[in-house]
């Protein structure tokens, strides 16, 4: 396969504490603390750098009673990544802790499911089970950006480079997608919300706040399809991937880990 690799790395910029029993549909028989991390992932190469995710503000962070720990841009700046200068983002969905602080990137095309943006503009949202996860402010302002011809959109499958495709999922949100890399060591899915944690995919339970149950069970299979392995594929929130991953260096641990590497363990 003659594509060049990718490198690519989870930056955390905010976590919050909490319980086994809201990140299980059904609870958890041995509930005890289960923290969530926050993260934004950085894919680069010599030809391209995309950035996934834009996390949330330090407003979103005390409205939520969410820990920030740095902006996602003071988060991308350790790895040498301008906000105001990057050309691309991914956006796996529309809600507040993945696409918040948005405007900070105002070079950006943005990359976009077509049923994301149906469902969180759709009647959908008339529900708080569904509209309690997106701020309509964020909502509106996406808008904005695709009469300004600065939003792209997929339907299923998007090429966007060589070595890197998006993947609609589903199952969090209608148009919740995924993101496939080509790496030194293969095929490293970025799961984002398809999968919150490890536990999610590796025992087919689902995370509580959910659109269709059905298709987030049935995503696990095709995380695992488009990924060289499962310990290719990279969940949303857990604090483990900056255990199991090396640091970018040794000043970013714990807040930067590598993803095109093998991980330490795990």
């Amino acid at each position: 396969m003659n594509l060049q690799p990718y490198e690519v790395f989870a930056v955390k910029y905010a976590t919050r504490e909490a319980l086994r029993k809201n990140h299980f549909i059904g609870g958890d028989s041995h509930d005890g603390p289960m923290a969530m991390d926050y993260y934004v992932w950085v894919v680069r190469n010599a030809e391209h750098t995309f950035v996934v995710d834009t996390g949330f503000s330090a407003e979103m962070a005390a409205k939520r009673g969410r820990t920030l720990l740095r902006t996602p841009a003071e988060g991308l700046k350790l790895l040498g990544v301008d906000a105001a200068t990057v050309q691309h983002v991914i956006i796996t969905h529309l809600h507040y802790d993945h696409v918040g602080t948005f405007e900070s990137f105002p070079q950006a095309q943005f990359h976009l499911q077509d049923d994301e943006m149906a469902y969180a503009t759709g009647r959908h949202m008339c529900q708080k089970q569904f509209s309690h996860s997106y701020e309509v402010d964020e909502i509106v302002g996406m808008v904005r950006l695709v009469y300004k011809n600065r939003v792209s959109f997929y339907a299923g499958k998007g090429d966007l480079a060589p070595g890197l495709t998006v993947h609609r999922i589903g199952g969090h949100t209608h148009g919740m997608q995924c993101v496939r890399v080509w790496t030194q060591r293969g095929w490293v899915v970025l799961a984002s919300d398809t999968s919150h944690y490890y536990e999610h995919f590796e025992k087919r339970r689902a995370y509580t706040t959910m659109f269709n149950v059905g298709e987030a069970l049935q995503g696990y299979a095709k995380l695992e399809a488009l990924a060289q392995s499962n310990r290719h594929i990279i969940p949303g929130h857990d604090p483990l991937v900056m255990q199991r991953y090396p640091a970018a260096s040794q000043a970013m641990t714990g807040i930067v880990a590598r993803l095109d590497l093998e991980p330490s363990h795990g």
